[in-house]
């Protein structure tokens, strides 16, 4: 299975002048718990990093900073841990497994396309999991009235 295939391509983005406060507020009105942050300048909608909601409670909120005030460039993940458009899943998750990243953006000529979680692998795998036992099931059954 490819990570196109399972990718969601409506992304949160903002840019990294943008504060921890406008992050939030993005986060709240897509009910996501990320934001990519993209180049402005010279090629948006390339990831330069990554914005979860617990790197907001941990950086900006446990710290006391002012979130109004605070450049989400200050905090946010760097280098970003991308996976390319045509990359199998298992190979995406290896490298969320070794970077230690729940949330990877997806890219294609390193533009952003969409966005994969955990979340998202494990309902795709689930169901790949689903359809293979019901193969095995579906041959049991064509098994036992062949033999009768």
């Amino acid at each position: 299975m490819l990570i196109r295939d399972v990718l969601i391509s409506d992304v949160v983005c903002c840019e990294p002048t943008a504060t921890a406060i406008e992050v939030a507020g993005l986060m709240r009105e897509h009910h996501v718990g990320d934001v990519v942050v993209v180049a402005s300048d010279p090629d948006p909608k390339t990831p330069i990093g990554v914005i979860t909601d617990r790197d907001l409670t941990v950086e900006v909120l446990a710290k006391g900073a002012d979130a109004g005030a605070i450049q989400v460039s200050r905090f946010m993940r760097t280098p970003v841990v991308i996976a390319h458009d045509t990359e199998d899943v298992e190979t995406v998750i290896e490298r969320m497994r070794a970077h230690g990243v729940r949330r990877v953006p997806v890219v294609v000529k390193e533009k952003l396309i969409g966005i994969v979680t955990m979340t998202d692998l494990l309902c795709a795998l689930n169901t790949e999991m689903v359809s293979m036992l019901e193969v095995l099931q579906q041959s049991r059954r064509n098994e036992r009235r062949m033999r009768r």
